[in-house]
């Protein structure tokens, strides 16, 4: 197994126990208890956290509440200018923050320079959109009157991200909701704190160097109990942005919608491809197979599903067992390896769990499946990618289990393909592989696809930051990054002007004094 040189850690000046809690230009002394983050790849410690308790999140909030009165008086651009110093920062450390995103998650090294590089657009798209908060005018029906909208800063946002992007999906929230004019308070996962402790001290400098007020973008990182049922709960947060399983996100709705707060939420996936008899089969294997073992299947677009046309189903089987086969499993951080662990021995147990109930349920393994063992794979958190031959959406296939199983199934026509690819609970990411003019305006339309991204001739995983990312049914309704998602961060206001010297009403009612 290949040695992980981990001299990223003192680049990035991580200390041997760092602080959970950060208002943007000073880390707080954290009362709560101490979190030790070891690796999943060869399960060495990394470093400690010492995590933030209920008071120091009371610390927190407080000063961003007294940030935000002055963050959303500065102009837009000039708050866009912060936002663009940040992506420079981030472009300084982007090998040293991927490497540590890559040995902390246990996701490749390439998709930890993804990650980073992801935080580096997003900060790029919220420069433009410095300049871009723009509201309607409309005509009104009265004369002498004048009525548009506009959108005003909403307040602390709460940000609660999960393991599987440590870093990338906080930035699509923090990024925005910077240039809209709110303050932020980022709640990590337990599994991946440092990347977020690292990622806090790298922008620390910008804020300095630009006397942004303390509190514009804080860190608190602490177990549920002491901060995330807090953030829930604390109305002062008018809204929590959360990333997270679908269990995860039913309690977020609940809580938050109790105090009729507002909830941005990017859930589960059961990602589907279809592959129709009129395929370009060497393009939509390449996309299958990164799509499905790409972060040993632990990101929400993974794909789990392939239907696939019955004329076309022998030869994708055989050709997908065969790249399987050839799938180098180890350490992420060496570029020969194709699959690198999953995140903890729970997430395994879940995989192996998942097997057993497709044997259960009349599936059939085809291939992988087995933990691996042995030298190199101490940790116990690697696995082989599995793939698995159902007859149709088996109650297992219908449940997101976060992990490299892929089910195979047949169709006949588009129809057939259409209602199995949209017989789940999730609607995230969906993709068809067809040269068929028909088929793909079938998948794009009203009776096609019903999830929140639908792509033709690429896989389901690696979405661009420039589009609104999120899905509908389980998958929550939310939408985080681009196009005008930043409308969520911000509160419309409708404004009539009167200039003229009558009152007429609308709708044209009299009420004559």
């Amino acid at each position: 197994m290949t040695k992980t040189n981990l001299s990223f850690l003192k680049k990035l000046k991580l200390k041997s126990i760092s602080a959970g809690a950060s208002t943007g230009v000073a880390w707080l002394k954290t009362t709560g208890e101490i979190i030790e983050s070891y690796s999943p790849v060869d399960g060495k410690l990394i470093g400690k956290i010492k995590t933030a308790s209920r008071g120091d999140y009371e610390k927190v909030i407080a000063t961003a509440e007294k940030a935000f009165s002055e963050w959303r008086k500065i102009p837009a651009p000039k708050r866009g200018e912060v936002v663009r110093q940040i992506g420079d920062e981030l472009r300084k450390h982007k090998e040293s923050l991927g490497m540590l995103v890559s040995y902390e998650m246990g996701k490749s090294y390439q998709e930890g320079l993804g990650e980073v590089q992801e935080m580096i657009d997003i900060c790029d798209f919220a420069v433009g959109l410095s300049r871009q908060l723009y509201g309607l005018t409309m005509h009104s029906e009265r004369p002498n009157h004048r009525m548009y909208e506009q959108w005003h800063p909403l307040g602390i946002i709460g940000v609660i991200s999960a393991f599987n992007f440590p870093v990338a999906v906080w930035s699509w929230n923090a990024m925005i909701a910077l240039a809209c004019g709110d303050v932020v308070v980022w709640k990590p996962s337990s599994k991946v704190m440092l990347c977020a402790v690292a990622t806090q001290q790298i922008i620390e400098s910008v804020l300095k160097r630009n006397n942004v007020p303390e509190g514009v973008l804080c860190l608190v990182a602490g177990s549920s109990k002491e901060v995330g049922d807090v953030m829930l709960e604390d109305k002062r947060i008018p809204m929590i942005s959360a990333t997270g399983s679908t269990r995860v996100g039913i309690r977020v709705a609940q809580k938050v919608g109790e105090r009729l707060g507002r909830s941005i939420l990017e859930l589960g996936g059961n990602n589907a491809i279809i592959i129709s008899q009129h395929a370009n089969l060497d393009l939509a294997l390449r996309a299958v197979t990164f799509g499905a073992v790409g972060t040993a299947g632990q990101r929400c677009t993974t794909t789990r599903r392939l239907i696939i046309h019955e004329k076309v189903y022998e030869e994708v089987k055989k050709k997908l067992t065969k790249i399987y086969s050839q799938l180098s499993i180890g350490n992420p951080l060496d570029p020969a390896n194709h699959v690198g662990p999953l995140i903890d021995t729970s997430a395994v147990k879940d995989f192996s769990s998942s097997l057993q109930k497709v044997k259960e349920q009349g599936g059939k393994i085809l291939i992988g499946g087995k933990v691996k063992q042995g030298k190199g794979f101490e940790t116990g958190c690697y696995v082989e990618p599995s793939m698995v031959e159902v007859k149709e959406n088996l109650p297992i296939v219908k449940h997101e289990t976060f992990a490299p199983i892929l089910y195979l199934m047949k169709f006949k026509t588009i129809e057939e393909a259409l209602h199995l690819h949209n017989d789940v609970p999730q609607g995230l990411s969906s993709a068809i592989f067809t040269e068929n003019m028909q088929e793909m305006e079938a998948f794009l339309s009203v009776g096609g696809s019903d999830c929140g991204i639908a792509n033709v001739n690429i896989g389901t995983s690696g979405a661009e930051i420039g589009g609104a990312f999120g899905g509908e049914k389980e998958t929550g309704g939310g939408r985080e990054s681009g196009s005008d998602s930043w409308k969520a961060y911000m509160r419309r206001q409708t404004n009539t002007i009167n200039y003229g010297n009558s009152l007429p009403l609308a709708q044209g009612i009299k009420f004559d004094i």
